[in-house]
């Protein structure tokens, strides 16, 4: 998993919860790196689960609300450091149709070695888009907090219906629908 991943969380982590929370979450988890990332380097995905574990541990936050807060969280980063993707995209739709075959293209022209989910789009009617996440990670709380970020950054309203395809939900279809 990317560093900048890791950097974010931990921000996240001390604007939240305060940097004692930080120290205790690193102090308290195994971690091969020691708990100290850069943005450009690549670590272990099991760090991170020992993280949030930890987090969920000490603040009583499940996992799945800690994952969908991140998701949110790092959408202003994106927003921040890639601008382009989002002027490219008129509406939250087409941004979301976007992923797979440009965002997911251009970031791995800038981190070949970076691990993406796959998201598979299908545009149902003018109000409605079908979203099929697919990942061995089992983030599907933190994509649908980028979701969720997406479509308020268009200003758009919409309820999102969120289903598990696989039991371990590493599949899970998001049925997105603007309301009218």
């Amino acid at each position: 998993m990317k560093g900048i991943v890791f950097t974010e969380f931990l921000e996240m982590v001390e604007e939240e919860f305060g940097y004692e929370m930080v120290d205790n979450i690193i102090n308290r988890s195994d971690l091969p790196s020691g708990g100290v990332y850069t943005a450009i380097g690549t670590y272990a995905f099991s760090e991170m689960g020992m993280l949030l574990h930890n987090l969920s541990v000490d603040t009583k936050l499940s996992m799945s609300q800690l994952l969908n807060t991140f998701g949110k969280y790092l959408f202003h980063t994106f927003v921040k450091n890639y601008p382009g993707f989002f002027e490219a995209a008129p509406t939250a739709f087409k941004f979301l149709e976007s992923i797979e075959d440009y965002i997911h293209v251009e970031v791995k022209k800038l981190y070949p070695d970076a691990e993406l989910p796959s998201f598979e789009t299908k545009l149902i009617s003018h109000n409605q888009l079908e979203m099929i996440y697919k990942s061995e990670r089992r983030m599907a709380d933190f994509a649908e907090g980028l979701i969720e970020k997406t479509l308020e950054h268009y200003g758009e309203s919409a309820s999102i219906n969120k289903k598990n395809i696989t039991e371990n939900g590493t599949e899970v279809k998001f049925l997105i629908t603007k309301a009218a």
